[in-house]
């Protein structure tokens, strides 16, 4: 079998207007997965057929060496190929255009616009931009503003001494609101959040797992990190102004289920955690959870599918900010030359990680 060239594409960044580079490989397996994150980012020209396509694209996929690709319709019609009727990759732009105004309203809104008044900016039915922005972004459009405006209170909270002031600044009716929304997302009080842990109560033990030593700590709302060759004294300095207790009995059912979740990392788990970062690192980490056991993804796929394509480093960034182990999986990111990349916590773990994961079924 012939061995394919591997050619680098220049392509216009969803987040940003700058140039951008990526593999004809890359490219290949975003087809392949039928990914939307790169819809509007770069086209497939079949040549067998002479028709273009976005990436995710229903049709059934061509050979490999039959397909080439280009950095938007515009290049492929200029090699004569003609877009594909069935997935309308022009329209892509439209739909980009769309959701850059809803980004836009959102971002300036003081109250949470209506569902509505979002689709009628962005020129849709309400049905139709719902849908099309959950695709777009994992989340509806009440949700992209609950976590704007958490967003806004983090950074109120630490501009303000007073946390009522930060409450009305990051645009709250009043602390009633706001406390509703702590209590589902940050799990750590606001006062807490501000001052390193100040009056969170951590429970923490240590247990035995296939890959050695395990430290768990939780609150009450769930497990706050997950570590290996760590002790108490590792949480003191993570949080500091915070109670920490040995765990106990309290503590024995979800240590239980811990080493349970460590030992088949293969097999879905409902523990509870209690994780939060910045909007990006929680969109990496999102996606790091809908990795599938047994498959790895690169970093610049991790990226691109939070759409910042040329975010990679950052990407790995936050995926090494992960504070549970294993329970967000961050071993199931590599280098795009296959290699495994890093691993907090050693790489003989993260190959033993994936090699039961490889082996799952």
């Amino acid at each position: 079998m012939a061995t394919l060239a591997t050619n680098v594409i220049e392509f216009r960044s969803k987040a940003v207007n700058d140039p951008v580079t990526v593999t004809d490989d890359e490219a290949w397996a975003a087809f392949e997965r039928r990914d939307r994150t790169w819809d509007g980012r770069l086209v497939g020209g079949v040549k067998t057929t002479g028709i273009y396509c976005r990436p995710s694209c229903p049709a059934r996929r061509p050979k490999r060496e039959n397909v080439e690709f280009f950095p938007d319709g515009a290049a492929a019609r200029a090699a004569g190929y003609r877009a594909c009727l069935r997935c309308e990759p022009d329209d892509v732009n439209r739909e980009e255009v769309a959701l850059e105004k809803a980004y836009k309203l959102l971002n300036a809104a003081e109250e949470a616009p209506s569902l509505e008044e979002l689709a009628q900016a962005a020129g849709y039915s309400p049905h139709h931009f719902h849908r099309l922005f959950k695709r777009a972004t994992g989340v509806t459009p009440a949700a992209y503003y609950r976590t704007l405006r958490a967003r806004r209170a983090e950074a109120a909270l630490d501009e303000n001494d007073r946390i009522t002031d930060a409450i009305y600044d990051a645009g709250y009716s009043g602390p009633a609101r706001f406390y509703a929304d702590a209590k589902g997302r940050l799990g750590m009080t606001p006062s807490a959040w501000r001052n390193g842990g100040r009056g969170e109560t951590i429970r923490w033990a240590t247990a035995e797992t296939d890959l050695g030593t395990m430290l768990v700590a939780a609150t009450d709302k769930g497990i706050c990190r997950l570590s290996f060759d760590e002790d108490e004294a590792a949480l003191h300095r993570r949080f500091p102004n915070a109670v920490i207790k040995p765990g106990g009995e309290k503590m024995a059912d979800l240590v239980r289920r811990t080493v349970a979740a460590v030992n088949a990392p293969e097999k879905p788990n409902d523990l509870p955690l209690d994780v939060r970062g910045t909007a990006f690192q929680e969109a990496v980490w999102r996606e790091l959870t809908r990795i599938p056991a047994g498959e790895t993804r690169t970093y610049s796929q991790i990226a691109a599918a939070v759409g910042r394509p040329r975010a990679v480093r950052a990407a790995g960034t936050a995926n090494g900010d992960n504070n549970v182990a294993v329970l967000i999986p961050c071993h199931r990111v590599i280098r795009t030359d296959g290699t495994l990349g890093g691993y907090a916590y050693g790489l003989d773990r993260k190959t033993k990680l994936l090699e039961k994961e490889a082996r799952k079924g």
